[in-house]
């Protein structure tokens, strides 16, 4: 949000610099987060003069220059050459003297230089419009009328407008500040200066106008709505003063009509619209919901399908604007309109907030209208704007206003005590102190006593509703600065120790896994019903839906980071980036018995190949093996081990394992079966895991604990064993491992057989046992007893058969 500090001191009799009002904000809950210089016209015309031109000839070696000399408050006269056809003597011009930077409406900014034109010095420039940057036109230089004297600076005759435009962070609590002067209503309590707001306008009507009456039929989505009828205006450009407020804040000037609702907008925070009156039928607005898939076309040419849930702003003929978002294109001022009907209304927040979502449409207006604007302003807003209507376009009332306002919006409140204030401040506050701040932020403190008091807050601070954040409005003004902090801290709850950084165990996991090439995605936790509906991997009715979804492809959050992946991964694929390695850190959610549950995971995605085809080695695909050692060096690397392991043979893999960490599951890991992938529409095999990382968190025992490597000698022994196809080599492991005691330092595997020399239904599995005592030399018969106590294992746990 930006905020003109020229317009600020309209309200305020501001001192301080900039730089002062903007630390002051930040202090109080405003964060300003940089100050802008705004100048109307780009350079502010710096070395830019009024010049005569004292002799014009034509240049001796160009037919289409001039060669002149220019009186522009010097002691000698200045040579110019100027190619304009329209240069003569007498005229008084605008000159760009040496040294000068000229911002031109179109094209780069250049500096004058001394220079030789044709073989003739030139000592500057006399300048157009559009050299300038004040204008368009080329035709020819400005011809001034003007009594100035020669030298005078030009933004003496054409005013350039300089401004410091803040650039405030605001939150969505903080509604009342979304305008100039909801900040000087903070700034008059930070300052503890008067603030100055306009009176209140006399209306009169003064002129014949169209008849417009006014039906309100959902009072609980609208419960004030005024407006008036203005009549004989011209629409026009707005007077500058009003083109560089609203340029200051990045806004575009359209015509004083629309320029005046922007101004009231972002100076009082009311939102306003101005209807053609003549385009009212019947002169009657309604205002009103229309059927779902009403056809409606907005002020951008788009034709949209309202949901029946947004209001609606209405004549007898259909919708003319959907309230406090958008208008229509049908009833828009133009520049033939002579007669308006302006609207000043106070809406629901919630149907707000569900019409813009509904259509994708953020506008200034949604923006205050859905985070609750001011119940009292409209009026008075509205009596600003038929002002400048009248001052600037010329405009007659032609109406009295009408306010529509059957249930007017109690103030809020709020009984609190001096106590509670000292004992949340964490520092006790005079409580006169308190009340002056109270009431500097027009907070009424009423019923006072030496416990407390209540405080009456008026509607348009939204986010003052308990006595929690009365205190807050006493701290920030105070100052967060001032509370010091003891010199014995304590705390109010246990936790575990030594507390874990989560952000830096993700942070150095994403460090690890980018190390091995892998890359990070971040993914939309919204996805489509589709997937848990059609996979046959997800239950549907653990789905989460959206109850104000943008679209049916965002209906629900999602069960698994499977398909958000996947969906990163076709859009790469179908790019010719078809060799992935790649891994995301997300949430997931789900209905619960009581509510919902969401938690943490880690995906990991493997697809394409593993290295490139090369004159040294075929291309290789990545296979499970890959992702597998990936998961497991990464968990070592945070002292987890994985432990038991079975086979998944269902969704959503062709095949895979479950990986246990004592009795809870860490994750799973294997090939993603097509019928999955084609419901992302990717075309080449994809390598899953998707870890708990919630579970991992707490699991991780932080850094990797190294030891001195031992002076004493491995040793490997190998094994063959026959066993069933069903046992996987995990468990193999674990049984070796178990057996093997502290000798047995890892296990690996060199070999598998299936074939026509063993028994149908079996796999041979060559093992390699590497076996070291860390104190002592191993002798043959300490490596015979181990290796003993393995072959025993391996019989009797998974029914091996030793081969010999």
């Amino acid at each position: 949000m930006k905020i003109s500090i020229n317009r600020l001191k309209k309200y305020i009799p501001l001192t301080e610099s900039p730089e002062e009002v903007g630390a002051l904000l930040t202090q109080s809950g405003l964060e300003v987060e940089g100050i802008d210089e705004f100048i109307s016209i780009p350079g502010g015309l710096e070395g830019i003069v009024i010049g005569e031109v004292l002799t014009c000839v034509k240049h001796p070696d160009a037919d289409k220059l001039s060669l002149t000399t220019v009186d522009i408050g010097a002691d000698e006269p200045s040579q110019i050459v100027c190619g304009a056809p329209n240069v003569a003597q007498g005229q008084k011009v605008l000159v760009a003297t040496v040294g000068a930077t000229l911002y031109p409406t179109e094209g780069e900014p250049f500096t004058i230089k001394k220079a030789k034109i044709r073989g003739q010095v030139s000592q500057g420039m006399i300048c157009a419009e559009d050299e300038l940057g004040i204008g368009t036109s080329h035709a020819g230089i400005m011809v001034l009328g003007t009594d100035l004297p020669n030298g005078t600076p030009a933004s003496e005759l054409i005013p350039v407008t300089h401004d410091q435009v803040l650039e405030i962070g605001l939150t969505p609590n903080r509604a009342d500040a979304a305008s100039h002067l909801g900040v000087s209503r903070d700034l008059k309590a930070l300052l503890g200066k008067d603030l100055a707001i306009d009176a209140d306008p006399e209306i009169k009507i003064e002129a014949e106008g169209p008849k417009i009456s006014v039906e309100v039929e959902n009072a609980d989505d609208c419960p004030r709505y005024a407006g008036i009828v203005v009549s004989d205006l011209k629409v026009a450009p707005s007077p500058q003063w009003l083109q560089d407020f609203l340029k200051a804040l990045d806004l575009e000037p359209i015509n004083n009509v629309v320029d005046i609702t922007n101004f009231i907008l972002h100076d009082l925070g009311q939102p306003l619209h101005a209807f053609d009156a003549d385009k009212i039928s019947e002169g009657k607005v309604i205002v009103k919901k229309l059927p779902k898939d009403t056809k409606f076309i907005t002020l951008d040419e788009k034709e949209r399908k309202l949901s029946g849930e947004e209001l609606m702003i209405c004549d007898p003929n259909g919708g003319m604007c959907i309230a406090g978002i958008f208008g229509g294109i049908g009833s828009g001022v133009s520049d033939e309109t002579t007669s308006i009907f302006m609207e000043s209304a106070y809406f629901s927040p919630d149907v707000i907030r569900k019409g813009a979502q509904f259509h994708g449409l953020k506008t200034d207006a949604s923006f205050r209208f859905e985070r609750g604007t001011d119940p009292n302003m409209p009026v008075f807003a509205l009596k600003q704007a038929v002002k400048l209507l009248q001052e600037i376009a010329g405009g007659k009332v032609s109406s009295e206003i009408i306010d529509l306002y059957p249930n007017p919006v109690a103030d809020f409140e709020i009984d609190v005590e001096y106590g509670h204030i000292n004992r949340l401040i964490g520092k006790k506050i005079d409580p006169i102190e308190v009340k002056t701040i109270l009431e500097s932020l027009d907070i009424q403190v009423v019923d006072e006593t030496e416990v407390g008091f209540k405080a009456i807050v008026k509607p348009y601070r939204v986010d003052v509703t308990r006595e929690a954040d009365i205190i807050e409005e006493v701290l920030r003004i105070h100052g967060f600065h001032q509370v010091l902090l003891s010199n014995n801290l304590s705390t109010d709850f246990l936790a575990d120790h030594p507390v874990k950084d989560l952000n830096k165990l993700q942070y150095r996991l994403s460090e690890i896994l980018s190390g091995q090439g892998y890359y990070e995605m971040i993914t939309n936790s919204l996805t489509k019903p589709s997937y848990s509906e059609k996979s046959g991997y997800l239950d549907p009715q653990l789905n989460v839906e959206i109850y104000n979804k943008l679209s049916e492809d965002l209906g629900v959050m999602r069960q698994t980071l499977l398909f958000s992946g996947l969906e990163v991964l076709a859009r790469n694929i179908n790019r010719r980036q078809t060799d992935i390695k790649a891994f995301e850190f997300g949430t997931v959610y789900q209905k619960a018995e009581t509510g919902y549950q969401e938690g943490k995971r880690l995906a990991i995605f493997h697809s394409g190949n593993r290295s490139s085809e090369s004159w040294l080695e075929p291309a290789r695909a990545f296979g499970f093996s890959d992702l597998y050692s990936t998961v497991e060096r990464m968990l070592e690397k945070l002292g987890i081990q994985i432990g038991d392991v079975s086979m998944i043979e269902t969704q959503p893999f062709a095949y895979g394992l479950k990986l246990m960490l004592g009795q809870k599951e860490l994750g799973i890991i294997g090939l993603v079966d097509d019928k999955m992938l084609k419901l992302a529409e990717v075309r080449q095999e994809v390598w899953f895991a998707e870890l708990d990382w919630d579970l991992i968190c707490k699991k991780a025992s932080g850094l990797k604990k190294y030891q001195e490597i031992s002076k004493f000698p491995e040793v490997r022994r190998d094994l063959s064993l026959v066993i069933d196809k069903s046992v996987n080599y995990d468990s193999v492991k674990s049984v070796a491992l178990k057996a093997g005691g502290r000798l047995l330092q890892r296990v690996g595997v060199f070999d598998v057989y299936q074939g026509e020399k063993i028994e149908a239904g079996k796999k041979a599995y060559a093992l390699s046992f590497y076996l070291q005592d860390q104190e002592n030399t191993l002798t043959d018969k300490v490596i015979d007893k181990t290796m003993s106590k393995l072959i025993q294992a391996f019989q009797n746990e998974v029914g091996a058969v030793i081969r010999t």
